[in-house]
């Protein structure tokens, strides 16, 4: 038994250490997922919500203590109590996930390492064991150092453990396991290999024939029955590949512009998921970037879920005059854990990244020419109608600044595009329609 009690001593102390380490380095993620379990799809407790970064918090340095006082032998009994209630509560956690199908990453491990709910279910139900061994062996957990030294390497686990998450949460993860980090390109992350594995989905269809109901299960293709069709369900037996950037995207109210915005060189991206819960202290601080940044021939956009009022309000507060993108708000959070968070990027690759707190130290030196608009870089491909009349670029831009104009749209949308170069054998890439106000006397 004392040799058990020692391999499961080192074993759930080491675990419970890397585990609580990962998620202590994010501790502003595992609050996302913890909010995802509080809310009403899953536990229906969203009156935890608020509170879901101080629980995380909490939760993270007590997983990484409880792992050390193990090790170390700190108040043995008290240690194994709370690893037992725990590993217990994330044991039913993990089961209620992977039966009712509610959330399909625990977050276990943060980013670092991805388990489906039956993955996670099983590591807990495999450490369950190992503390239910220490729980009847506890009299052989026994001190490694001296009763001084024990308390001082405890006390000292903890305020190590509460700085960490401290500094973490005050500016960046220190290990980025995301898709997002420095050096990666995001345009890459998001495509799929030719090659890659294709999901296995199973469908089940529904007939009536001759008054009873029928199921015939296919690989997707439809089924030749004499009867009337009823339904289909569907079940996922096998993930296909899923590519590391997911539901990232930059789009105005009219077109996805994703793809000009990450080829773009000397690229500045504030990112905010909430204008309405963005911090003050780092919104106060985006004028002078944006000034920095055009002194330095960049482009700077930003990027959020907030509606156009909240877009235009906020601007017009803290004086900016660079335009906000639309992007998925759970995409947002995952980019960068700062509320706002700068990036730079060059044709798609994240160059430096920083929390507001540092937005000070953004190396931004002096690019070689001022960024061009998309109208400027393309002006010749763009087709410019004025009340149905082709115009040209200088015509239009000096319409702009009279009040002439009733309705102006500008798109690169792909389908419109294409309907346009057909009908008129042309290769546009951009399509700007202008219609004038009508006078008053007509």
């Amino acid at each position: 038994m004392k040799i058990l009690v020692s391999i499961s001593r080192i074993l759930v102390g080491i675990l419970f250490i890397i585990s609580g380490f990962i998620k202590l380095n994010d501790p502003l993620g595992f609050s996302y997922k913890l909010q995802e379990y509080f809310s009403a799809d899953v536990l229906n407790m969203p009156f935890f919500e608020p509170y879901a970064l101080i629980i995380s918090v909490f939760v993270v340095v007590f997983e990484v203590v409880l792992g050390v006082f193990l090790i170390i032998g700190y108040k043995p009994k008290f240690t194994v109590w709370s690893l037992l209630g725990m590993i217990v509560f994330f044991t039913f956690l993990t089961f209620y996930s992977a039966y009712f199908d509610k959330v399909r990453d625990c977050g276990c491990f943060g980013d670092a390492l991805k388990l489906t709910p039956w993955e996670s279910f099983t590591k807990d139900v495999i450490l369950l064991v190992l503390v239910l061994i220490l729980f009847f062996g506890k009299k052989h957990i026994k001190p490694v150092f001296g009763r001084l030294q024990t308390t001082v390497f405890a006390l000292l686990s903890f305020i190590l453990s509460l700085w960490f998450a401290y500094h973490v949460l005050m500016h960046l993860p220190l290990i980025d396991f995301r898709a997002y980090k420095i050096g990666n390109n995001i345009t890459e992350g998001m495509s799929i290999p030719e090659d890659a594995p294709k999901p296995v989905i199973e469908y089940s269809w529904k007939f009536n024939v001759n008054g009873e109901e029928k199921l015939i299960t296919t690989n997707g293709s439809y089924p030749s029955v004499d009867g009337d069709f009823v339904g289909v369900e569907t079940k996922v037996i096998e993930e296909g590949y899923q590519p590391p950037v997911v539901d990232f995207s930059i789009e105005s109210e009219e077109e996805n512009l994703t793809e000009y915005f990450l080829s773009q060189e000397n690229l500045i991206v504030v990112v905010s998921y909430s204008l309405e819960k963005i911090e003050q202290g780092g919104a106060s601080k985006l004028k002078s970037l944006q000034d920095q940044a055009i002194e330095n021939n960049y482009l700077i956009i930003g990027l959020t879920a907030s509606g156009e009022a909240a877009k235009q309000n906020f601007n017009n507060i803290y004086g900016l005059d660079f335009e906000w993108y639309l992007c998925d708000e759970k995409a947002l959070k995952t980019v960068v854990r700062s509320n706002p968070g700068v990036l730079e990027l060059d044709k798609g690759t994240i160059k430096q990244k920083v929390h507001w707190n540092d937005i000070e130290d953004l190396k931004l030196p002096k690019g070689g020419n001022k960024p061009l608009s998309f109208e400027e870089r393309n002006k010749d491909n763009i087709l410019y109608l004025v009340d149905g009349e082709v115009s040209t670029k200088e015509e239009v831009d000096a319409l702009e600044k009279i009040d002439t104009i009733s309705k102006l749209r500008f798109t690169i949308d792909e389908n419109v595009l294409d309907s346009l170069n057909k009908a008129r054998n042309s290769n546009y890439v951009g399509f700007m329609n202008v219609e004038l106000k009508k006078d008053s006397s007509d």
